[in-house]
C-alpha cells in the first residue's frame, strides 16, 4: 500500500483526531491513529474506546488499499517538525513495516494490526435530525463552560441535549450556575433527552468549520454519532438521568438590572483581584440607577471597591455572588448589554443577553453567596 500526502495537509488533518486519545492507556494500538486506503481516499481513526472520531482525505498516486495502525505520537511529532512538501508512504502489510520518504530523507517506524483496533458501535436503532456546524458549535460554546467535574454526580459532566419537535436545548450545571440555549431552528424527530460527555464536545468544538455546513445527528440509547461529508465522531452517552433543571430557575425575578457587558465584566476582574481566594465573592450593592461593586479579604487587610451606572427597576439591594463564576457566565453573553433579573438576595439570578439572536433563547443562572460568607 502506497501514497502521497502533502505534509501539512496530513498534519491538519491528525491534529483534528488527535484529541481523542488519551495519554494513559491500556491498550498499545489505543495510542494508534487508523489509516484506511481506499481508492485515493485515506480515512484517519482514533479512539479512546468511548468516543470515535475519522476523518477522510485525498491522497496522490495511491497503489492498493489497505488497513495498519500507526504509532500517533512519533508521526505527529515528525510532521510537526517537517516544513511543507509531499511525502510518501510505503506501508508494508506484512511486517507491518511504515516509510516516509520525503525531500529530505527516510524514515521507518513499526505498525500495528488493523484488526486489533476497537470497532465503531453500530448506529443500530437510531433517530436522526440535521443541524447546521455553526449552530452546534454555538450550542458547544454556550454552554461547555459550565459542565460539573464532580464525577460523583456523573449526569452533569456533560450537556444535556434536550430535543423537542420543534427546537433543541442544550442544558448544561454544575450546582453552582445553570446554562440553558435553545435554538428554534431545528426540527427533532420527537420529544426526548440524552447527556453527552464534554470530552467529544470539546473534540467538536474544536473540529468543526464554523459555517452552515449540515451535520447529521444520530442517536440512540447508548451512542451519539456526528458526521458530515468529511467528518464523523461517534461516542458514547453518559447513563445517568439529568437532574430536573426546570426547578431551580425562578419563574419571578421582578427586578431587572440592565449594565453594559464589558464594563460590568473588567470592574468584576478588577475588584476580585481583592476578594478572599476561597470565595471569591464580590457583593453587588444596587441602589437606584448605580451598583457598587465590592471584595474583601479580611485575613490579608485587601479591599476593593467600584461603583458603575445601569439601568434598574426594583427594590434596592445588596447580593453576593461568586466573582469568578461570574466572570465567566458574562463573558459567555454575546452584545453589548446583559440583563441580571433578581427577586431577593437568596434567590438565584438570572442573566440574558439584550440584544436578541434569531432563532436563540439564552438564560444563565447563577446560584447567590451568603452576604459576608
Amino acid at each position: 500500500m502506497r501514497f502521497i500526502v502533502t505534509s501539512t495537509a496530513m498534519l491538519k488533518n491528525l491534529q483534528q483526531i488527535s484529541g481523542v486519545i488519551s495519554a494513559n492507556t491500556v491498550l498499545s494500538v489505543l495510542e494508534d491513529f487508523l489509516f484506511e486506503l481506499k481508492g485515493n481516499t485515506l480515512t484517519l481513526t482514533a479512539t479512546d474506546l468511548e468516543t470515535m472520531m475519522r476523518v477522510q482525505m485525498d491522497v496522490n498516486d495511491a497503489q492498493g488499499n489497505g488497513r495498519i495502525c500507526i504509532p500517533s505520537k512519533i508521526l505527529m511529532d515528525y510532521l510537526k517538525n517537517l516544513p511543507e512538501q509531499p511525502i510518501t508512504f510505503n506501508i508494508n502489510e506484512q511486517d507491518l513495516s511504515i516509510e516516509m520518504s520525503s525531500d529530505v530523507g527516510k524514515y521507518r517506524i513499526g505498525g500495528e494490526k488493523a484488526d486489533d483496533f476497537p470497532k465503531e458501535p453500530a448506529p443500530g436503532d437510531t433517530s436522526n435530525f440535521t443541524m447546521s456546524s455553526i449552530a452546534l458549535l454555538e450550542s458547544i460554546n454556550k454552554t461547555l463552560f459550565a459542565v460539573s467535574t464532580d464525577t460523583l454526580r456523573p449526569a452533569m459532566t456533560g450537556v444535556y441535549f434536550e430535543l423537542a419537535t420543534d427546537n433543541i436545548a442544550f442544558v448544561s450545571t454544575d450546582a453552582h450556575r445553570l446554562v440553558q440555549f435553545r435554538r428554534n431552528d431545528v426540527v427533532c424527530p420527537a420529544q426526548d433527552g440524552f447527556v453527552v460527555p464534554k470530552k467529544p464536545l470539546q473534540q467538536l468544538r474544536a473540529t468543526l468549520p464554523a459555517d452552515e455546513t449540515q451535520l447529521q445527528l444520530s442517536y440512540n440509547s447508548s451512542h451519539l454519532f456526528v458526521s458530515s461529508s468529511r467528518l464523523s465522531l461517534s461516542c458514547r452517552l453518559i447513563d445517568a438521568r439529568f437532574p430536573d433543571y426546570k426547578a431551580v430557575i425562578p419563574q419571578d425575578n421582578p427586578y431587572k438590572l440592565t449594565i453594559n457587558r464589558n464594563d460590568f465584566v473588567s470592574a468584576l476582574r478588577r475588584v476580585s483581584i481583592f476578594a478572599n481566594k476561597t470565595t471569591n465573592q464580590v457583593v453587588l450593592d444596587i441602589n437606584g440607577n448605580s451598583v457598587s461593586l465590592s471584595a474583601q479579604d479580611i485575613d490579608f487587610s485587601y479591599e476593593g471597591k467600584e461603583t458603575l451606572s445601569c439601568q434598574y427597576s426594583g427594590e434596592d439591594m445588596k447580593i453576593a455572588f461568586n466573582a469568578k463564576l461570574m466572570v465567566e457566565l458574562v463573558g459567555n453573553i454575546d452584545g453589548n448589554e446583559v440583563n441580571l433579573e433578581l427577586s431577593t438576595p437568596t434567590r438565584a439570578g438570572i442573566f440574558r443577553p439584550v440584544d436578541k439572536v434569531e432563532n436563540e433563547e439564552v438564560l444563565m443562572l447563577l446560584m447567590p453567596l451568603m452576604v459576608g460568607v
